[in-house]
């Protein structure tokens, strides 16, 4: 934590008006492509920390891309400054957009976060310093069926980390460091676990009537579904 934040501290976003969703879950649980799905059902912005910054370290120019690479190739965490930082952008320049329909009038607006916060210091500086989140929606299934999943997007993602060896640190690095921030949220009474093994459809269903739920003013406790 660094040593100035504090709860003196106001968010750049206001809450009443801006609604962040967290999506967590392990490597290959399914987040982007439920993400998805919710973005035709509600009109979120999806934002990706992961895309965010796979672009970044691409970009011409950019003071963070030989840093985020290795810390991306040997499977850690990259510094959360950079990310906080290039999220808080991204929902600027969504707001900017003066975007249309549900959530989006009167400078309000509506955020899927995808895999992220990872840790627990991301989580409270984000929530301290960006915007409050309502929700952190929790995809669970199996080791086996992640490690599955990513071996067969790795036959064609082309991603770096889509391989057996880093896929496995991701799981551990996973575990030690994003199960905390699941605790940490549970006692806040903002989690809904989805159960994501089940077919893509099934569980999109169950994250639906979720966020349904959730707008309905109707989540003030942890959720299982």
């Amino acid at each position: 934590m660094s040593a100035h934040a504090s709860s003196s501290v106001t968010p750049v976003f206001d809450r009443s008006k801006v609604t962040v969703i967290f999506v967590l879950g392990g490597p290959g649980a399914g987040k982007g492509t439920q993400c998805a799905n919710l973005v035709q059902d509600f009109g979120f912005c999806h934002l990706s920390a992961g895309d965010l910054l796979r672009a970044e370290q691409n970009r011409e120019g950019s003071q963070y891309g030989e840093m985020i690479r290795t810390y991306i190739r040997e499977g850690q965490i990259v510094p959360m400054e950079v990310t906080i930082k290039l999220l808080e952008n991204a929902m600027r320049a969504a707001l900017d957009e003066k975007r249309t329909g549900a959530g989006w009038e009167d400078g309000r607006g509506r955020f899927l976060i995808d895999g992220f916060p990872r840790k627990m210091d991301q989580a409270v500086k984000f929530d301290e310093e960006v915007c409050t989140s309502s929700l952190v929606l929790f995809f669970t299934t199996t080791e086996e069926e992640m490690l599955k999943r990513l071996l067969k997007r790795g036959e064609t993602s082309g991603r770096e980390d889509d391989n057996e060896e880093s896929i496995k640190k991701r799981f551990r690095v996973y575990n030690e460091q994003t199960m905390p921030v699941i605790e940490h949220f549970n006692k806040q009474h903002k989690v809904a676990s989805v159960d994501a093994t089940a077919t893509i459809e099934e569980v999109h269903q169950k994250a639906k009537s979720v966020i349904e739920k959730l707008f309905a003013g109707e989540i003030s406790q942890n959720v299982t579904v």
